[in-house]
């Protein structure tokens, strides 16, 4: 994948000032020192893999060494990560599948939830403060819209389910019908059987 370079130089690039700029955040990174974080998702051949340093995050997509802990996952749910709390949930839902060192990708997901993202911030150095502010606005009205549709969305699918449930025919009145068509079918035979007759008759 041609563009996997660029992906890992711009996570490396938002991964250090998100989770290396804050002091408080000392402590939990001490615990990820030195460790190696390996996400391998469904929609991409290459791995994407973390190793924690004492001043930033390395991301590469090579790795020779065994990594501490391996993820396998899917891009859709990457953003639960953000939220420490599900993250048992989706281990047991399925939705990750970890080996290694579970307490690996259990402190990356702290690290994460401690971070306060300002997409703003972020994107300050790279098109300056003012066009950063407006760039996060307009996603953020964007994603507010999305997220109201879909919910409008969801409402009319239930409701249509709802309706077309109503619209089916009961277990009973299946059978009703099935023994009327086989009641026509029977005296469709008789009469073509009388016809025959009739013809074999002249």
């Amino acid at each position: 994948m041609l563009l996997m370079p660029l992906i890992s130089a711009t996570l490396e690039a938002v991964l250090k000032r998100l989770l290396y700029q804050d002091r408080a955040m000392s402590a939990a990174r001490e615990r990820l020192k030195g460790k190696v974080l390996r996400f391998e998702l469904a929609e991409w051949e290459t791995p994407v893999i973390l190793v924690f340093g004492e001043r930033q995050v390395d991301v590469l997509n090579a790795w020779d060494d065994v990594a501490d802990c391996t993820v396998r996952t899917r891009l859709a749910t990457l953003p639960a990560l953000l939220e420490r709390q599900r993250l048992t949930q989706l281990i047991k839902q399925g939705f990750l599948d970890v080996e290694g060192d579970p307490q690996c990708i259990q402190q990356f997901a702290a690290l994460l939830d401690m971070a306060e993202f300002d997409a703003a911030e972020l994107l300050a150095p790279w098109v300056g403060d003012i066009a950063a502010e407006g760039v996060t606005q307009a996603v953020a009205r964007r994603l507010t819209e999305a997220r109201r549709l879909l919910r409008t969305g969801q409402g009319r699918v239930a409701q249509a389910m709802t309706d077309e449930w109503r619209l089916a025919p009961s277990a009973l009145e299946l059978a009703w019908f099935c023994d009327e068509v086989d009641d026509v079918t029977r005296a469709g035979e008789n009469l073509a059987a009388r016809l025959d007759k009739l013809e074999a008759s002249r």
